[in-house]
Order: structure tokens, then C-alpha cells, then sequence
């Protein structure tokens, strides 16, 4: 019973902890319509960021997190700009914005080893505290319960963007209907800009806890983020941020389920859980909800 335990309290916590990886990439595809297949290496880029705070200027790592909201603006608005509304105009922009962000992907990657090195980097555990908390009789380094906080806390600040800002109200607009939006008004691409910078932002916060939840972050991790991430937000609603919730909670569980009884085949969880979604619920759990919305 007490590995059940375990792998329960720890599924919710890594579940938590991938709804936030994933909800930039599902927020991104629901505004702009694009799967950003550099989504992985923006988290890979917080890491990395945490990692040159820790080692070269000795701060707590959770200076990472202002840090990335800095770069993803930096980074985030002129990629936008350069990009995005090009592709919109094209006949076919998503099929264009797959080989697009895929290249991104790649001059991401070989910038980050040329900087960084090819080497995985760790962080110091004893940095978000040194002791543990325990839940059920199973105890989890303090670290794990700060990357679950700080994962709660952004998604909160998204839910209440969408809910209690004009900004987020146009935002959800867009995600409705994109032509209506514009027709009503809305700066489709001032407000469109503002979601892919977010995005970005919340993959670099997430990227910041890496080394803790995994054991560490290298540059070449990225792809695997992408394809973590895409399998989250297909689990829980293409389009839909709260399936993304739903769909971090199911691959938590479920990869926390397979480590704590067939260690072998963790790593098969994801793309087990999407092919079984695609062939029982293609819109995804929360595909339908949001269909009648």
C-alpha cells in the first residue's frame, strides 16, 4: 500500500509540475493556431538559465524565474514579429510553422551546446531547502513541493489573466474564433504577441525546476520536452489550457504509477497514454466540454 502512496502523492506533484510545462505550448496552438516545436528548448533555456545563476553568480535558482519572463520578452516579441504574421498571410501557416519553429528548434539546440556545453547540469537540492515534506507517510524532498507551489501559482496567474483582464478576454476571444476577433476590434496580433511571449514564459519558469524533478537539464533535452508536452495537451484538449491541466495530472499519475511498479517502461508512458486517447477521445478529455462551450 505504501508504494500506491508513493506513486500517488508523487504523480500529483510531477503532474502538476508538466501542466506547466505544457500549458505555454497549448496556450501558444490556441491563439495563434501553430504547434511551436521549439517549445522544449525555451524550457531547456530555463534551466540552463538557472543553472548559470546558481554556479557564476551564486543566487538562489528561483531567480531564474524573473529571469525568464525577462528572456522570453526579449526573445519572444521579436520572433513574433519577424515570423508569425508572415506565416498567417501564407496559404498553408501551420505546415509552415512546423518547419519554421522546427528550425528555431535546431538553432537553439546548437547555440545552447556552443554556450552551455554538451554536458548535463544539476543544481544544488539544498537550494529550495534541505529537508522534505510528507504526505500520507511518503516524504518528498522540499524541492519538489516548491517546483508543485510555484507550478500552482502560474497557472493561477494565467487562469485569472483569462478571467479578470481585458487582455485575457480578447485572448479568449482569438482562442474562439480568430476572424470574429479581429472583426470586433481586437489587435489580433498585439494581443497574439502578448499570448507567445507568455508561453515562452511559462516554459522558462518551468525550465528552472528541471534539474530538481528530473536530476538535471542539458541542451539537448528539448525535443523531448516538445513531445512531453504535445502528449499532455492532445491527453487533455488541443486548444483547451485546463485539459492541459487534466492532461499533466494523467501523465503524472501514470509515469509515477510505471516508475514505482515497472521502472522499465516509464519512459513509454506518454506516447502510450496519446495513442490511447487518439484512438478512444480524439478531441481529448476535455475535447467535448469545450466543443459545447
Amino acid at each position: 500500500m505504501s508504494l500506491f502512496e508513493y506513486a500517488l502523492v508523487g504523480g500529483i506533484l510531477y503532474g502538476i509540475f508538466f501542466s506547466l510545462i505544457a500549458i505555454g505550448l497549448n496556450l501558444v496552438f490556441g491563439v495563434m493556431r501553430m504547434i511551436n516545436l521549439a517549445h522544449g528548448q525555451f524550457v531547456v533555456l530555463g534551466g540552463l538559465g538557472a543553472s548559470v545563476l546558481v554556479e557564476h553568480l551564486h543566487l538562489n535558482p528561483l531567480f531564474g524565474i524573473p529571469l525568464a519572463v525577462a528572456g522570453a520578452i526579449v526573445i519572444g516579441y521579436p520572433l513574433y514579429y519577424a515570423v508569425v504574421p508572415r506565416l498567417q498571410q501564407s496559404r498553408d501557416p501551420e505546415m509552415l510553422s512546423f518547419i519554421l519553429f522546427f528550425g528555431v528548434a535546431q538553432i537553439i539546440d546548437a547555440v545552447s551546446i556552443m554556450a552551455f556545453g554538451p554536458d548535463q547540469r544539476s543544481l544544488p537540492g539544498a537550494a529550495l531547502g534541505s529537508g522534505s515534506i510528507s504526505v500520507l507517510g511518503q516524504a518528498f524532498p522540499d524541492s519538489w513541493w516548491v517546483a508543485a507551489l510555484v507550478s500552482v501559482l502560474a497557472i493561477v496567474g494565467l487562469y485569472l489573466y483569462f478571467a479578470r483582464t481585458k487582455l485575457g478576454y480578447a485572448t479568449r476571444a482569438i482562442m474562439a474564433d480568430r476572424d470574429e476577433a479581429r472583426a470586433t476590434g481586437i489587435n489580433v496580433n498585439r494581443v497574439s504577441a502578448l499570448a507567445f511571449v507568455i508561453g515562452l514564459a511559462l516554459a522558462g519558469i518551468a525550465g528552472v525546476f528541471v534539474p530538481y524533478l528530473l536530476g538535471s537539464v542539458s541542451p539537448s533535452d528539448g525535443n523531448s520536452f516538445t513531445i512531453t508536452s504535445f502528449a499532455i495537451v492532445i491527453i487533455g484538449s488541443l486548444g483547451n489550457p485546463l485539459g492541459t491541466i487534466v492532461g499533466g495530472l494523467v501523465f503524472g499519475l501514470g509515469t509515477m504509477m510505471m516508475q514505482t511498479y515497472y521502472a522499465s517502461w516509464s519512459n513509454l508512458v506518454p506516447y502510450a497514454l496519446l495513442l490511447l486517447i487518439v484512438l478512444i477521445r480524439p478531441s481529448g478529455l476535455l475535447g467535448k466540454a469545450v466543443r459545447h462551450a
